[in-house]
């Protein structure tokens, strides 16, 4: 079985890392897996990266129609500011895809790579990885996962944000998907139940030729993500090997969605009520924002790509806190897990997939900060404790993560993508 794996980059975003995972499980399977991307961040010769060639004319067409979209919605405004995809871009990469020798297409990620046309147009079978929301909503990436959410009524005249001004985008967007996409067949894996829930209540794919399959984003659980002592781990990154420590991940772009703004007052409540304070350990920024008044002591550890640092950092906590509005199924997450580090959560979107509560983490009711607190507290008052609500965290990483489990689970769902097509 040869299967192509296609994602706009591969080692960039949390992703295109999942996606670049995957190809690594399926090669470490011997299974023929190769990549196709926009651009590309790995010296890899099974990644192929870059546009299709394009004739003068083609680029002056293409900078003609740029101009035009950009000028036909310059008055649209929306209050969402998570980053939207119209998918009118291409990298004019179809008839390389469809002349390809793979038996099945992996999509991932592909804002840029390949339009909402494009998609339509692809004759092989298709398994796409629904990574974030924007294959079943409008334009958005992102949107609340609410009862009257667009993507369950359909995008409708009627239903649109009261605060978005200008053409509507997102509706034409998903008005274009619809049409595009009405004769094709797919098979989606999600990597969490709830990303699974909001595709089959999704108007777009309701009438579609679909099936649905849960698969966590795989994980290397034997040679780079596992436990590192706790005092070689602070050693390494010079911090005091009889503090406690929580760390937590910078959420880049989504900052709200990630919670970011949470960490600061859910510090001080913390260690309001403690005569040893905790610290925190800070991955993906440099440092505090000028408003930002932070509740105990703050290591920043700026932007890790290395995953043997991150592994350190993730064995140097004693916490992970992961204080999401929503999420899919947040790498970091289960990173520190297979690192033996405890998760402490909100109780909402893909993270009861990943931490079971009271055995391997703590979930906390959404939105209550003195619910983290109290987690993360019953965590720390009992050292016997946090030692075997690590070794489990350990144990459930690798039995729901590691990258075999996840692969054959995955060479599944494409022989069957091969045989509906087939059929």
């Amino acid at each position: 079985m040869k299967v192509l794996q296609v994602s706009t980059e591969n080692n960039s975003g949390g992703a295109s890392r999942s996606a670049y995972r995957l190809h690594q499980t399926l090669l470490e399977q011997n299974i023929d897996s190769s990549m196709r991307v926009l651009t590309h961040q790995t010296a890899n010769s099974r990644v192929i990266s870059g546009r299709a060639p394009r004739t003068y004319t083609q680029k002056i067409k293409d900078k003609t129609s740029q101009l035009l979209w950009r000028y036909s919605t310059r008055n649209w405004r929306t209050d969402n500011p998570i980053l939207h995809s119209f998918g009118r871009d291409s990298a004019g990469i179809v008839d390389e895809l469809n002349q390809s020798s793979a038996d099945v297409l992996n999509l991932h990620w592909i804002s840029k790579l390949l339009s909402i046309q494009d998609v339509g147009a692809l004759r092989k079978p298709i398994v796409w990885t629904v990574h974030d929301m924007w294959p079943f909503c409008g334009a958005e990436h992102v949107t609340p996962d609410v009862p009257d959410a667009r993507f369950r009524q359909g995008y409708l005249p009627n239903n649109r944000p009261e605060r978005e001004r200008g053409p509507d985008l997102n509706m034409q967007t998903w008005l274009l998907k619809r049409n595009a996409w009405s004769k094709q067949q797919f098979k989606f894996v999600c990597p969490s139940k709830w990303m699974a829930s909001c595709v089959a209540q999704s108007v777009l794919f309701g009438d579609l030729k679909m099936s649905i399959d849960v698969i966590p984003n795989p994980l290397d659980t034997i040679h780079t993500w596992r436990p590192i002592d706790k005092d070689i781990a602070r050693r390494k990154i010079g911090l005091d090997p009889h503090r406690r420590y929580v760390i937590a991940g910078s959420g880049g772009g989504m900052p709200t969605i990630k919670g970011d703004d949470l960490l600061p007052e859910l510090m001080t409540r913390l260690n309001s009520q403690r005569s040893d304070p905790v610290e925190l350990i800070i991955f993906g920024r440099y440092g505090a924002a000028t408003h930002e008044r932070w509740g105990c002591r703050v290591h920043w550890m700026g932007p890790v790509q290395d995953d043997a640092v991150m592994a350190t950092l993730y064995s140097a906590g004693d916490v992970m806190i992961v204080p999401s509005r929503q999420d899919n199924l947040p790498n970091t997450a289960i990173e520190a897990m297979a690192c033996g580090t405890p998760v402490v959560a909100f109780n909402l979107g893909g993270l009861p997939d990943i931490v079971d509560h009271g055995r391997s983490g703590w979930l906390a009711v959404p939105m209550d900060l003195e619910g983290l607190s109290k987690g993360i507290t019953w965590l720390l008052s009992d050292g016997h404790r946090l030692n075997d609500m690590s070794v489990a965290a350990r144990d459930s990483a690798v039995k729901k993560f590691s990258a075999a489990i996840v692969a054959e689970r995955y060479l599944s769902v494409y022989a069957d993508a091969i045989a509906s097509r087939h059929s």
